[in-house]
Formats: C-alpha cells, structure tokens, sequence
C-alpha cells in the first residue's frame, strides 16, 4: 500500500507541477509569440479544457480497461506533450500540446485515484485520498518554482526532465499490481447524478473559485511582468500563495467541522468577490503580490 500511495502521489505531484508551471512563463511567451492577453488566457485554458473533455472518458477507461492502463496512458501522452510544449515555438502548437496534457492530466488523475481507492481498506481511504491530495498541492507549490528554472535554463531542457521523469513512473505504474476491472456502471447514472440539485451546487461551488483562479493565472503574472518583476519574482509570488493555502486548509476543514459547511463558503465567496474587485487597480507590485496571495 505504501508502494502505492507514493506512485500515486508522485503521478498528481507531476501533474499539478507542470499545470501551475506555466505561470511564471507567460509573460516570456506573450513576447516571444506576441500572443497578447486573448493568446495568454487561450494557451493557459487548454490544459483545463482538455481536462474538463477528457475527465468523463478518463473515467470509463478506467472502469472498462483497468486502472494501469489509464494511469499508463496518462503518462505516455504527457511525456510527449510536455517534450513537444518544451521545443515549440509555435503558438498553435503550444495550444495544441497543452490541450492534450489536460486530456493526459484526466487519464492519470483518474485511474491513479480510482487505483488507490480499490487497494485501500475501507478505513483508511480517506487518510489515503487526503495523503494523495497534500501531493498534489505540494506539486502545485513546485510548479511555479518549475517554471522559474526553465525561465533561465530553457523550457527545453526543463520540461525534458519533467518529460523523463514521467517516463520513469509510467515503468512504476507497469511493474505494479492492480486489480482486474469490475462491471461499468451505466452511463445513465450519470447524468442521473448531473440533475440532482446538490450536486449542481457542488459544481458551481467548483467552478468559482476556478474562474477566480484563471483571473490569477494569467492576467496577474502578465501585470506583474509589465510592473517590471522577472519571472523567478512571479514564481515566487504563487510559491507563497500555494503554501498559504496549504496551510489553511486544514484550518478550514475543521471550522466547517465546527461550524458547519455553510460559514465557510460564504466567507470564501465573499472574499474572492473582494480580490476580484481589487485585482485591476494596484500599480505597485508588491501590492499587487499582496492581493494575489491574499
């Protein structure tokens, strides 16, 4: 089992590292490919949209060809996307590399995940997803550091290590059990589940913050590049606003354990309406940092 969680936590680690890694960089790929602001947002939206398309087949890949298979093709396609993303200097092919790294990202996600839930005894799955989650952010705080590195060695060589070390998990992910897959479950209860009304709120609750998040990704370092800060400064600024998060995140698991699930929501809208508000007007880039990590 520990085999295990660390394969699968090392999978979401690389995965949320090479997502938020972009961050720092877009202000050098605005210059270089003069995408502009409109290019910007496109190239930083592949990924989730490719994520976003691929997240329902991911999962009946899973269920349909076993959990290896999926996680094998998860890695497969992001060794070569991330490889073509390091040399392109294109900005169609960037768009297009990035796209398929969420369709990769929907693959591995999901069969890792759905690997360790199958092999965890039932008491302890939830220690075991909260495990794989605190590498997933951990991958997130690495990420803008990632990209710094390949602002000053190249995104070439940069992304070729990420490239060869998903090459290395996916050797992992090969020489380790897993169990054989069980009958699908239909689609139509799918779309069952897609028309009760909790679960709608829970994906608007989901897809908020995201939109807040995409305002931070791209318009924020681009800002910031233009107030005159580099890229290893950038990176630096969402290294801070990661390890906050972490950091709160258990303090905010036990005051929706205390308060119940409601305070915190609205509090956490009600501050992301405030950011919001406030992101366009700061000229000074500490300032301006101040808010992001706010």
């Amino acid at each position: 089992m520990r085999r295990l969680l660390l394969l699968t936590g090392a999978i979401v680690l690389v995965d949320t590292a090479f997502f938020t890694a972009l961050t720092p960089l877009l202000p050098h790929y605005v210059d270089k490919l003069d995408l502009g602001k409109a290019g910007a947002g496109v190239l930083q939206a592949m990924y989730p949209a490719g994520a976003l398309l691929a997240a329902i087949p991911g999962g009946m890949a899973a269920a349909r060809f076993g959990v290896r298979r999926t996680v094998l093709t998860g890695l497969a396609l992001l060794a070569v996307t991330t490889t073509i993303f390091g040399v392109a200097n294109v900005a169609w092919l960037l768009d297009l590399a990035r796209f398929v790294q969420g369709v990769s990202s929907a693959f591995s996600w999901t069969g890792a995940l759905a690997w360790l839930v199958a092999a965890a005894p039932p008491g302890r799955r939830g220690q075991l997803i909260g495990a794989a989650m605190g590498t997933a952010i951990a991958g997130a705080l690495f990420g803008p550091v990632l990209g710094a590195v390949a602002s000053y060695t190249g995104t070439g060589p940069a992304f070729g290590a990420v490239a060869a070390l998903a090459v290395a998990l996916a050797v992992a992910a090969w020489r380790s059990p897993a169990a054989t897959p069980q009958t699908a479950q239909p689609l139509k209860m799918l779309f069952r589940a897609l028309g009760a009304r909790r679960v709608q709120i829970a994906m608007w609750l989901c897809a908020l913050p995201a939109l807040l998040f995409g305002n931070l990704s791209v318009l924020a370092p681009l800002r910031l590049s233009h107030l005159g800060w580099s890229a290893a400064a950038i990176g630096g600024t969402y290294l801070v606003m990661a390890g906050i998060e972490a950091g709160w995140a258990p303090f905010l698991g036990r005051a929706s354990d205390h308060f119940g699930r409601f305070p915190p929501l609205r509090a956490a809208l009600a501050a992301s309406a405030a950011v919001t508000l406030v992101l366009p007007w700061p000229h000074n880039p500490w300032i301006l940092a101040a808010v992001i990590v706010g």
